[in-house]
């Protein structure tokens, strides 16, 4: 037959940490005839999680594992603890961590998320939000046609060799000549490729592993038709030895 532990005090002085905070610690008493799931409900009030899903492991003064109080129906003190001791809960949270298969997962099938009412979908369809609006999205592909459509006209007009001037909003306006005219596999649109006059670029003519024309590297770019301006822009003079 179990015996409490017979020390003269009918209580038990211990440390309270938890999984979740361990860095805080709390000082309390308990009755040592107290039943482990009513102790469990105590812990509830003073480190949160639920008691039914709590485990409990004892340490001694030097951090050093005692036991682990895992039979709900025993008395606190007929677990081997002394005054001094620290009981250490372990929540929910970090087992759940330790083992995520045993997280119990809610899939819904495609047929089932589109039958309900209660998703984001539903409320996009409901108030004609992002793609489910018709009006914008045509409006959209409408404006994306008529762009594409601008840029093959300003492609028509130029030519293989052209010299011109490359002006990207942000950037200073830079002399190159054009090297490639058409559409490319790391993007879609009508994109021209220069070779500029000096090392401005971002690569030698390829892009992703494919060559769209061949220059010296970082003297090669692919901007937009927009963005470029054909002209008598003639190569400035870099010759150092040059008097002046």
């Amino acid at each position: 037959m179990d015996m409490i532990n017979n020390t003269s005090s009918e209580y038990l002085n211990v440390t309270i940490t938890n999984s979740n905070n361990i860095g805080h610690s709390i000082e309390r008493r308990f009755k040592k005839d107290l039943i482990i799931q009513e102790f469990k409900n105590k812990l509830e009030l003073l480190v949160g999680g639920q008691s039914n899903s709590m485990k409990l492991e004892v340490y001694n003064e030097n951090n050093d594992i005692v036991c682990k109080i895992n039979d709900n129906d025993r008395a606190l003190g007929l677990y081997p603890i002394k005054d001094g001791m620290r009981i250490h809960v372990i929540l929910n949270s970090e087992a759940d961590a330790a083992d995520p298969s045993a997280v119990e997962k809610f899939e819904l099938s495609e047929d089932q998320y589109a039958s309900r009412s209660d998703t984001v979908k539903a409320f996009l369809k409901e108030h004609k939000l992002g793609k489910y609006n018709e009006e914008e999205t045509k409006r959209k592909e409408e404006e994306k046609q008529k762009e594409l459509e601008n840029e093959e006209k300003l492609i028509k007009s130029m030519k293989i060799g052209d010299r011109c001037e490359v002006n990207v909003p942000g950037a200073p306006k830079r002399k190159a000549t054009i090297m490639y005219l058409g559409k490319t596999e790391f993007k879609s649109g009508w994109w021209v490729g220069v070779k500029y006059d000096e090392p401005f670029g971002k690569n030698n003519g390829s892009v992703a592993g494919k060559k769209y024309f061949e220059c010296i590297d970082k003297y090669g770019g692919f901007v937009k038709p927009a963005h470029v301006v054909i002209g008598d822009f003639p190569e400035d003079d870099f010759d150092l030895d040059e008097e002046l």
